[in-house]
């Protein structure tokens, strides 16, 4: 079981492109609380002093990019914007892109409640990750790995964050229409659920989303109806 997982995590390094020289760096950075109580391992063997090191680097790494690339924009402005870019569902949806959650070590309580796919647990473990490149490699293999998975595709992901508002703001102000909401399916455990949600301007279905919570599946259903709404010129 253990050289199995050792050899899957060989596959997460090929696709981050970055060789540990310390491989127990990177398997403390994919270790919860919980897999780590109930294997009795020492509390600092477990992600969180990791994330604190990572959530300052990719601090630091993200205030240098916006403030070399806006360099007209007040510090206020840069302060919502850098708040965006790192907040947890901005950065789920990057650690969804790389998967991580398939190499996470969960307790079996987590793995129940669907700790594997939970937004507080895979952004904390990616900013981890952060951590663990950091102190193996230092702050430039740190930078190149924020700089491809973090800050790529900005734009896209700032759609994400500002879907719901954004779609607002679209349709009833620039369109002048009125857009709502529909749960079409709800489905799985209690502790797991997952949504389905539609929305809808005029009778046309602009976006179906899924999340784990309503208001995630309305956030994914808005951002595909900007995507939609972008391709139609109206953004």
């Amino acid at each position: 079981m253990l050289e199995e997982y050792q050899g899957s995590l060989k596959t997460l390094e090929e696709h981050i492109g970055y060789g540990f020289r310390s491989p127990a760096l990177l398997k403390q950075a994919l270790t919860h609380s919980s897999f780590a109580n109930e294997q009795r391992i020492n509390k600092g063997k477990n992600y969180e002093r990791l994330e604190f090191l990572g959530d300052a680097v990719l601090e630091l790494v993200t205030s240098e990019y916006l403030f070399r690339t806006h360099g007209s924009v007040p510090e206020g402005e840069l302060t919502k914007m850098r708040a965006s870019m790192v907040c947890e569902q901005s950065l789920a949806l990057c650690a969804r892109d790389l998967d991580l959650g398939r190499f996470l070590l969960l307790g079996r309580g987590e793995e129940a409640t669907g700790g594997r796919n939970r937004d507080s647990i895979i952004s904390d473990v990616l900013e981890a990750m952060i951590g663990a490149i950091y102190l193996d490699g230092g702050m430039e293999a740190a930078r190149r790995f924020i700089d491809r998975f973090i800050l790529s595709d900005l734009a896209d992901r700032q759609l994400f964050y500002d879907s719901k508002s954004g779609l607002q703001e679209l349709v009833q102000g620039k369109l002048k229409k009125d857009f709502s909401y529909e749960l079409m399916e709800e489905s799985g455990p209690e502790h797991d659920k997952l949504f389905r949600v539609s929305v809808h301007m005029d009778d046309e279905v602009l976006g179906v989303g899924e999340g784990k919570t309503k208001k995630a599946a309305e956030q994914d259903a808005a951002y595909k109806a900007l995507l939609l709404l972008r391709d139609r010129g109206c953004i």
